[in-house]
This record gives structure tokens, C-alpha cells and sequence, in this order.
């Protein structure tokens, strides 16, 4: 499957029902009143999360959505059917924008979230609205007016609480699927991965996380190439990047060249992604003596001028990856402790600056 991380679609709430002109017909009162009914209100447009989607790719197929009209109005002051609400569903973590106004109108961050970017047109009136003491057999109603419409840009973010950052065959999907329940598609050749890939890994019954395997990146990914910069924005909502590293590559290319790559990269994209935190982790250390593994591990650290934590593992043979597990569960533990301590210190803040005003002379 192909994955489609943005599209294009236009949206269109329904048509008020219009007003009609009736009169009540009696027997022995052959010129009743009037008793024309309201129109019914036009459908709406939805857009509703969904965490069992994870891609946008439905939209490459159809680009038009239409909500129902309203019902016109009837007679005995019946008023029409309103239009059914037209929902919707896309991932969890779409972004929605108005293309005309380009602006952003909703984010849709949990499941079964919901973001109205039509609304219907309203009924139409009847004639029983125009009765007055001059004009007790009104001949006039009013039609249902046009619903909404708009040109919206989704754009789809993955929310994961750990992104998996590194070349194509680093062997990020074998680290995915050695940690948790996902299965993406894993062989000995580059891209096997297309689109992102959602893994939980559970610590222990209280504690778990959700880690990303973000399609591998390439020289020039930040200007486009490859699978290119739709795939980067994906990390701009993690919490913590590990950057898989092949160790042992088959193609005999230079582990201190391919993280140069990626880090240059992040530098061209973005200063945010480049100051996320950053663990580097040394993959396929079963392909390579201990000797060489320690070997090679020292020269990438002394010449990348590495500062952050670095583990090393065998995705493959689960060699050192529940070390890592452990430690990005404790991680992300301290990490929404201090974002805790930092929002109860600005919520104390705003509380005491109305107090403050009150005794400034």
C-alpha cells in the first residue's frame, strides 16, 4: 500500500429546504388560512477521527463530499426533513486546513473527535410566517438557503510518543517488530517500509508507549527526494528520535557518513526537529565480534561528537533491546512529569496576575 500522508478534497453542506405556500382547505371554509411549513435545515459535513485509519489514501479516489439536502416544507404546517449530516472519518492526527483562506481549522488529536467544516443552509420559511392583519392569505415563502462549501487540505501527522529515525535498511521495522505487536514489512533491501508504522510496546501493565517507524530518510530528503519531507513532519510530534544506525552494512557504506546524513537533513528541515532529544542506537551488533562492534562504536563517537545516550542492539536476535525499552519508558516518565510541573507552574502564574493588577497603585 502506498501511503498518502496529505490530500485534497472539497466539501459541501446540504441545501435548506424551501418554504412552501399552502392553505388550509376545510369543509364549509373554502378560503382557510395559510399553512405553509418551514423547510427542513440543510446536512452538515463531519470530519470524524478514527484510530483504526492510519492513512489518507481513500481521498486519492474520492475527492467530493456532498451532505443531504433539507425536504421543502408541507402543508398543515409540516415542517420537511432536515438533511442527514454527512460524517466523515479520517486518522487520528489529521490536520485540516481551509485552502482558500489558508488557514488551519481543526487538528483532530483523539479518537472519535469531531470537526464540522460545512454547515447546512438554513430552512426556507412557509407562508403561515406572513400572515398579518393586512394580508390574511399571504402568498409569500422564502427558499432554503445554499449550505457551505469548501476546499480543504488534510494533512496527516502521526502522533507516537517515540519516532525511529535512519536510512532505509537501518533496521527500524525489525526493531518495531521485536518491541511490540506490529508486523511491518521487513527484508534485506531499502524502502521496505512506505508509510508509517505504528507499534505499543508494554513495560508492565501500567506503563506503555507508542513508538513510529517513519519511512527511511536520504540524502536530500529535506528538499523533497526520496520518499522525502511528507515523511519528516511525522517526527515534528514525537517525543523522543531514535536514530537507527546499521553497523554492519552489506553495501559496505561508512556508519559515520550515514549518521552525518540524517543529521544534516533535520538541520535543513527543521531547528524544532533538530533540538528534539536524540538517542542513537547502534543496529545489528550479532553481524560483528564484540571487538569490532567496540571498535567501530568508539570511532562514531569520537567522530560525530556525540553527546546523547547511544545503545546497541540486534533487532533481529532481541540482543539489548529491552535495555532500550526500559529506559525510553523512564524517559518519557520524567519527561511528562517535568510538562506536569511546568503547567501547574504557569496555571499559578495566571492565577496571581489578576491579584497582582488588583494592588498595583
Amino acid at each position: 500500500m502506498q501511503f498518502v500522508d496529505e490530500a485534497t478534497i472539497f466539501v459541501q453542506a446540504g441545501r435548506g429546504g424551501n418554504g412552501i405556500v399552502s392553505f388550509r382547505r376545510e369543509k364549509y371554509i373554502p378560503f382557510g388560512g395559510p399553512n405553509g411549513g418551514d423547510g427542513g435545515d440543510g446536512g452538515d459535513v463531519i470530519l470524524k477521527a478514527d484510530r483504526n485509519l492510519n492513512t489518507l489514501v481513500d481521498f486519492r479516489y474520492t475527492k467530493s463530499f456532498k451532505a443531504q439536502n433539507g425536504q421543502s416544507g408541507m402543508g398543515q404546517q409540516k415542517t420537511g426533513s432536515a438533511g442527514d449530516d454527512l460524517v466523515i472519518p479520517v486518522p487520528v492526527g489529521t490536520v485540516v486546513y481551509d485552502v482558500d483562506a489558508d488557514q488551519v481549522i481543526g487538528d483532530l488529536t483523539e479518537h472519535e473527535q469531531t470537526l464540522m467544516v460545512a454547515q447546512g443552509g438554513r430552512h426556507g420559511l412557509g407562508n403561515v410566517h406572513f400572515k398579518s392583519s393586512k394580508n390574511r392569505t399571504p402568498r409569500q415563502c422564502t427558499p432554503g438557503e445554499d449550505g457551505e462549501d469548501r476546499n480543504l487540505r488534510l494533512e496527516l501527522k502521526v502522533l507516537a510518543d517515540v519516532g525511529l529515525l535512519g536510512l532505509p535498511n537501518a533496521g527500524k521495522s525489525s526493531l518495531i517488530s521485536s518491541v511490540s505487536a506490529a508486523r511491518p514489512k521487513v527484508a534485506n533491501y531499502p524502502f521496505t517500509t512506505l508509510y508509517p508504522n505504528l507499534g505499543v510496546v508494554s513495560i508492565s501493565p501500567e506503563t506503555s508507549f507508542v513508538i513510529a517507524d517513519i519511512p527511511g530518510l536520504i540524502e536530500g530528503a529535506a528538499e523533497g527526494a526520496g520518499l522525502g519531507i511528507q515523511f519528516l513532519k511525522h517526527l515534528s510530534r514525537t517525543g523522543l528520535l531514535l536514530h537507527v544506525v546499521d553497523i554492519a552494512p552489506m553495501d559496505d557504506s561508512d556508519p559515520v557518513e550515514s549518521i552525518r546524513v540524517i543529521q544534516q537533513e533535520l538541520e535543513k528541515y527543521s531547528d524544532e526537529l533538530l533540538d528534539k532529544e536524540r538517542w542513537l542506537v547502534l543496529n545489528k551488533i550479532d553481524l560483528l565480534l564484540d571487538e569490532e562492534v567496540d571498535e567501530i562504536a568508539e570511532r562514531i563517537l569520537k567522530e560525530t561528537q556525540w553527546q546523547g545516550p547511544v545503545y546497541r542492539i540486534s533487532a533481529v536476535e532481541r540482543k539489548g533491546t529491552q535495555e532500550l525499552m526500559n529506559a525510553i519508558a523512564q524517559q518519557l516518565h520524567e519527561n511528562r512529569l517535568q510538562a506536569q510541573e511546568e503547567e501547574a507552574a504557569e496555571q499559578a502564574r495566571a492565577q496571581r496576575a489578576p491579584v497582582e493588577e488588583d494592588f498595583d497603585f
